[in-house]
């Protein structure tokens, strides 16, 4: 077991992880206002990539400041940033990790509060107040997801993840249930997921056959359906454009919340796609060592950790050296945090989750 955690993987592009760990991109609202990097985020991100994360990936990083999803949001939708990002790419190098940004935008999902504005969707939406974008801010909507990773590789960024999940604006696209567009971008899932595959091959052809590009995908919730889910994951994979997949499934071990393909577990069906060369990352769930175990057991390529990367910066190595190694019960103390690089900010944000923060 320690043999393959350690063990490399290199990608499509060229480029190779030093193990099957990646952080998971996390909100953690602890970054400035107008999008620039902050010194807690980046001693956040950087601690982790010290701590042995062969892939280190930002938080949400809007690529429209409309796009912005939550306060502190670290965003890469300007020039105007660029020195957080050369500055966070090169320290998480430094370790010899790869830095990948995660490209997002989210669309209904803005709160207007945040962003001093109407949020925008597909198409108008009662529920959030969202208006529809007229066809040609789809077409900036794309170029400015293609902008976004080109700023990423100047930066010095190993690569980027597009983020179509958890009902962010590519998911709004993708669900048939808010996707209520009359024209090429809307209707039967070929339309509904043109924008998710003209922002790939953008991207792929904007920044070459040598940068690393992910796409993030979640199969439930959102008016997502399992089976156009993995349509359009074989798709990914088919044409060739990514590095790797990765599928959040909120719960790595559970069975599909729709009856009907409830004859394997959410995770099963995505490990029997052609996978051809794309890895395959998962999230949800995977807490300690026996847990990383299983995934990888189960033809996952690398984990993709968030909770245990919270509680230890060193996680992957405290695996490597200890295959059962189970993280520190919770709830954990602010002081705790604090040494953990978690900043006041994410710390509040974390007391979100009943009994993970105790109060000293």
């Amino acid at each position: 077991m320690q043999h393959i955690l350690h063990r490399s993987i290199k990608f499509n592009c060229g480029k190779s992880m030093k193990n099957r760990f990646m952080l998971a991109p996390l909100t953690n609202e602890q970054s400035n206002e107008d999008g620039s990097l902050s010194d807690q985020e980046f001693h956040w991100l950087t601690k982790r990539a010290e701590g042995g994360f062969g892939l280190v990936m930002t938080c949400a990083s809007h690529v429209q400041s409309i796009g912005k999803g939550f306060p502190g949001q670290l965003g890469i939708f300007s020039d105007e940033l660029e020195e957080g990002h050369r500055r966070l790419a090169a320290e998480i190098n430094s370790y010899n990790a790869l830095s990948v940004v995660q490209l997002h935008h989210a669309g209904m999902r803005s709160p207007e509060n945040v962003i001093g504005a109407k949020p925008v969707c597909p198409s108008d939406n009662e529920k959030t107040g969202a208006r529809a974008l007229q066809l040609e801010e789809v077409i900036q909507l794309r170029n400015d997801f293609i902008t976004a990773a080109k700023r990423a590789q100047k930066w010095g960024y190993d690569g980027v993840e597009i983020h179509g999940a958890h009902g962010y604006i590519l998911t709004q696209f993708l669900s048939s249930s808010i996707n209520q567009r009359s024209d090429e971008y809307g209707g039967d899932l070929q339309g509904r997921s043109k924008l998710l595959f003209e922002i790939i091959n953008g991207v792929r052809k904007a920044c070459g056959k040598d940068f690393l590009v992910g796409v993030r995908l979640s199969p439930e919730r959102f008016g997502m359906k399992l089976t156009e889910v993995k349509e359009i994951a074989q798709r990914i994979i088919d044409e060739g454009q990514v590095d790797f997949l990765d599928i959040s499934l909120w719960d790595s071990f559970k069975l599909p919340e729709e009856e009907e393909h409830q004859d394997k577990t959410l995770l099963e069906h995505f490990t029997s796609l052609d996978r051809k060369n794309v890895k395959l990352t998962v999230a949800g769930n995977i807490r300690s060592g026996e847990d990383v175990k299983k995934i990888l057991d189960s033809h996952v390529d690398f984990v993709t950790i968030g909770r245990a990367a919270i509680l230890h910066h060193d996680f992957p190595k405290r695996v490597i050296e200890d295959p059962k190694f189970t993280p520190v019960q919770l709830p954990v103390t602010r002081t705790y945090l604090h040494n953990e690089g978690l900043s006041d900010t994410f710390v509040n944000y974390m007391k979100r989750w009943p009994d993970f923060v105790k109060e000293e």
